[in-house]
Formats: C-alpha cells, structure tokens, sequence
C-alpha cells in the first residue's frame, strides 16, 4: 500500500487523518520526526506523498529535487510528492487554505493594515497572500526585531490581524499573543489555530464584536488542495464546507450548566448514550482528585477552596472534544471559569424552577432560604454565560431539545 502522511514533531490531536479519511484517503497516517531524523527520512523516501506542518515547513526543502515557484517564493513547503520517477518536489498548499479563510471571514484587505503574528512557515504563507490581495501595509510581529509585542502601540491603527504562532494552541489554551482592546479600528481577527475551537484571542474578539475565523476551514481546504496533487485528481469545492461542518460539530463539546439538582448529570448521561460520546462531569473529576465527595469537601474545607479545585477540573475539561460535559452548580461564580467552557463547547442552560430542585445533599443549599438566595444569585450568572435556555422539561425532553438546538446550529 502507498505510504501517505503528515509529518512534524508532535502530532497527537491532528485533525489530517481525519480530513484525508473523508476525501477518500484511507492511508493517511501521522509521521512524527526530530529533526535529526529528517535526513535519514528524506533519503529513504519510503511514502508516495506528505504533508508537511510545523516546525519542519522549512528544514525539509534542501531535501527536495523540485519546489514549485509559489512555494519557493514564500519559503515554505508544506506538501510534498513523489513522482513516478522517485523524485520529490515541494508545494505549499497553505495558499490555498489561507485563501479559502479569506472568503470564509468576507474580508477585504486591498488597502489595510494588517499584522502577522510570527515570523515561521505560516507567516510567510499569511504575508504572500496578503501581498497578492493588495493589503495595504503588512506588518510581521514576532518575539525581536523592531516590530516586536513591546511596541504594539505603533500599529493601533491594524485593520486585520492575522496569529500564525502557536501561542493558544492545545495544550497552552487560554494564551493569548496580544491584546485586542489595543487596536481600535479592528475589523476582522484571524487565527490559524483550531484546537481549540475558540483560542483567547477568538473570545477576545467575540466579547468586543471583531469578526473572527479560526483556522479550521484553512486546514481542510489545504488538505483538498494536497489530496489533488497527492492523487492527481480535481475534488469539489463543496467537500471543504463539508468537512468543515463535520468537523466543527464532532469537535464541539455539549456543555450543560445549571442549579445544583436541575438534572444536568442524568441529562448528560442521556446525551451522552445517545450520541456515543464520552460524558465528563467535573464533580466526579473533583472527587476523584480529593478522595472524597464535593459535599464532604465543601463542608470540611469551605466553599472557597473547593472553588479553587472546581476551577482546576473545570480548566482540565475544557480542553477535551467531543464531550458531553456537566459542570457543578456554582461554575458561574467564578468569572474564569467561563473562557474555559466555551473554548471548545456550546453552554446549555438547564432551566428548572426553584421548587422543582432536588436539595438532596446540596450543603450550600440545604434549606428553602438557602437555595432561593442561591438561585436569585446565580441566574442572572446563567443568563449570560448560556448559548441555549433549556426549560421545564423531562431528562429525556431537555436532551432531545439540546440536540435539535446543536444540530440545527452545527448544520450549514
């Protein structure tokens, strides 16, 4: 069988064999290489075609015979293919997907300011497409130089920012590379990450009503563009919408929030059967860090330190994909417990009257007056945390509605 991959250093959460599954690739696997690797490997050539992403974009060209004049002119290869002859010649087909982002956001740079974050491969890639829509003046942002993050207030007047770094990438969620409330005349925020969904810079950009793309539709439409010259076939256009979507609903995380006792653990169960994804519940994740029950914990230790512990397991779950995920009552007090949960996942609120509760082995709530305070507390909390307002339903009603809900907003 014909050997096709995608090489780097650490690829465990690529989303490209997926991707290549889907345009008919069944070969497509992950190939992790250390630099020092990268020689024997090229000289072997033991695979018909690759790609290539970070950090090798660039150490990988002196090995080729051929580079195409687009990828030679940005410096960065990303794809490489084997003819019949045995020759491997390198193309960058993040062109393409950069210009696929382009139209996805319906941004106009002939004219505009525009920062790149970085100074890599990606960044080389984000500049030449930039030049070739005529932005106005492109400015690289990386760690030295005179352009550096230190003098960012020379540039508040960026119209368009591209992060090509990795800076927010999973596993380093809630980093962001700069600050947007420093450029007032923002109209669009790109970011070439896509796990996870939403970086902090995205949220950023969500909060102050930037348009903003992540860089899910620029991977899949490079990958089409790749699985063309891979086989040397034309796939259509449509297939990057599709596997966008696709992509974008299996990635997200259906996050329930609600009272203590509205249901949110009997429902996840439920979506979770019916789904086939794996549920997650950050009280059971709290209980097995401390060896004990979150009612215990709370009455031995206070609220106030299992809120510091309830953050932790609430920053560990929101990285996960795919999850059904319940969270404890009181998530919604803590401000930065918020960013994590809608990193990945769309917020459910679970709705249910006060006198339709269960107070059972709730300390915080354990008597009426108790439970109201919290609940007049906690709602406005819920109001503005939620994507979706779930009511007065059975588990198995709520369920059903919060599928029909994602579906419908995970469906182009």
């Amino acid at each position: 069988m014909e050997r096709f991959g995608l090489l780097g250093r650490k690829l465990g959460h690529s989303f490209s064999p997926q991707i290549h599954r889907e345009l008919g690739n069944e070969a497509y696997e992950l190939i992790e290489r250390e630099e020092e690797e990268l020689p024997r490997f090229f000289a072997d050539r033991d695979f018909r075609a690759i790609n290539v992403t970070i950090p090798w974009k660039q150490a990988v060209m002196p090995f080729l015979d051929e580079i195409s004049d687009r990828a030679r002119k940005i410096g960065s290869v990303n794809t490489v293919v084997k003819d019949s002859a045995g020759r491997l010649k390198g193309y960058n087909t993040d062109w393409d997907g950069f210009m696929a982002l382009l139209e996805e956001i319906d941004f106009h740079p002939e004219g505009k300011k525009c920062l790149v974050l970085g100074s890599g491969g990606a960044s080389r890639t984000v500049v030449a497409c930039l030049e070739a829509r005529h932005a106005g003046e492109i400015r690289v942002i990386s760690r030295r130089g005179e352009d550096d993050y230190a003098h960012l207030d020379r540039h508040r007047d960026a119209a368009f920012i591209v992060n090509a770094t990795p800076v927010g990438m999973y596993p380093g969620n809630g980093e962001s590379p700069v600050d947007l409330r420093l450029f007032p005349n923002l109209q669009s925020v790109a970011d070439l990450i896509y796990n996870p969904g939403h970086t902090a810079l995205l949220l950023q950009a969500k909060d102050l009503g930037i348009p903003y793309v992540n860089g899910l539709r620029m991977l899949v439409a490079q990958a089409k563009r790749a699985a063309e010259l891979f086989r040397d076939v034309s796939l259509p256009d449509s297939e990057v919408d599709r596997i966008t979507a696709l992509l974008s609903r299996e990635s997200a995380n259906i996050v329930l929030i609600g009272m203590p006792g509205c249901g949110k653990s009997s429902v996840g169960r439920i979506l979770a059967e019916k789904t086939g994804r794996p549920f997650v519940d950050t009280d059971e994740m709290i209980e097995q860090r401390v060896g004990k029950t979150c009612e215990a914990y709370i009455l031995e230790h206070g609220e106030a330190a299992f809120r510091l512990v309830e953050g932790e397991a609430v920053r560990e779950a929101g990285k996960k994909t795919g999850c059904i995920l319940a969270t404890g009552g009181g998530v919604v007090t803590r401000p930065e417990n918020r960013d994590p949960l809608r990193q990945n996942g769309k917020l459910f609120h679970l709705d249910r009257p006060l006198e339709a509760l269960d107070h059972k082995n709730r300390p915080l709530s354990a008597t009426a007056e108790q439970a109201a305070r919290r609940y007049r507390e906690r709602l406005p909390l819920y109001e503005s945390w939620r994507d979706a307002q779930i009511q007065g339903s059975t588990p198995e009603e709520a369920a059903a509605a919060i599928l029909e809900i994602f579906r419908d907003n995970h469906d182009d």
